[in-house]
């Protein structure tokens, strides 16, 4: 099972979602569970152990990953996974946003008064119960501020247990379905991966081209910008000698 450190004080909590209520609890140096009415399997994440990543990277022992880790393991005991992937990508873009970070910061604003926007973000991005469960536990443990490596591990953690590899195409203007599917295609081969995740994002300065980051945690780059022919050209001028045709 998973590892995990929480790290916080002995204290036990009470999700408020109805009709997904949690029981998070924590005794030194035993384990910490966690249980709920849904038909959601015990969870148990012990102290000091490592999650299993991708092809036998671990999980660092960190409070984003050990979260992430949780999450994780119900929802592959559920046979939700795919579903729980997207509910975290909907919470991302949601609790990414300023104004939401604020307000779960604020100190000032009553708990009950964050659940019940805890409620509302369920309702219009229709949660599943045990996300939901999550994010109040969050919510109590006052770590909902931990979301984005939260969802950042957690998504490594989905990629390795899908044999999903991500590649990231960043291009000046955002390219055709068709074409998004041919570098799918070729990623796939390079890589040998089971499935192949596209994600695309905007960058002026390629000028034109494209470039494709994949590889454990980005480290492999495919450039096929205009930049780097550019920058190639420069280099060439400025360490090699011009011929001039006579």
């Amino acid at each position: 099972m998973a590892g995990a450190v929480l790290q916080q004080t002995p204290v036990t909590f009470r999700s408020r979602v109805p009709p997904a209520i949690s029981h998070l609890s924590r005794r030194t140096p035993g384990k910490v569970s966690l249980s709920s009415n849904l038909k959601i399997p015990k969870l148990t994440v012990k102290p000091l152990a490592r999650h299993v990543r991708g092809r036998g990277a671990r999980m660092a022992d960190t409070a984003a990953g050990s979260y992430a880790t949780a999450l994780a393991d119900v929802a592959s005991s559920n046979n939700t996974l795919d579903q729980t992937y997207a509910d975290v990508e909907k919470l991302r873009k949601v609790l990414s946003e300023e104004d939401v970070v604020s307000y779960f910061a604020n100190p000032i604003i009553d708990d009950a008064e964050k659940r019940g926007v805890v409620d509302k973000i369920a309702q219009s991005s229709d949660l599943q119960p045990h996300v939901v469960n999550f994010l109040n536990i969050l919510l109590d443990m006052k770590r909902i501020d931990l979301f984005g490596e939260i969802a950042k591990d957690f998504e490594s953690i989905y990629n390795g247990m899908t044999r999903t590899e991500l590649a990231v195409v960043s291009s000046v203007v955002q390219l055709e379905s068709q074409q998004l599917a041919e570098i799918a295609k070729g990623v796939q081969q390079l890589t040998g991966a089971k499935n192949v995740r596209i994600k695309t994002a905007i960058d002026p300065s390629l000028v034109a081209g494209f470039t494709i980051r994949y590889g454990n945690s980005g480290s492999k780059l495919i450039d096929l910008s205009v930049k780097k022919q550019l920058e190639e050209i420069a280099s060439k001028l400025e360490i090699g000698e011009i011929q001039l045709a006579v």
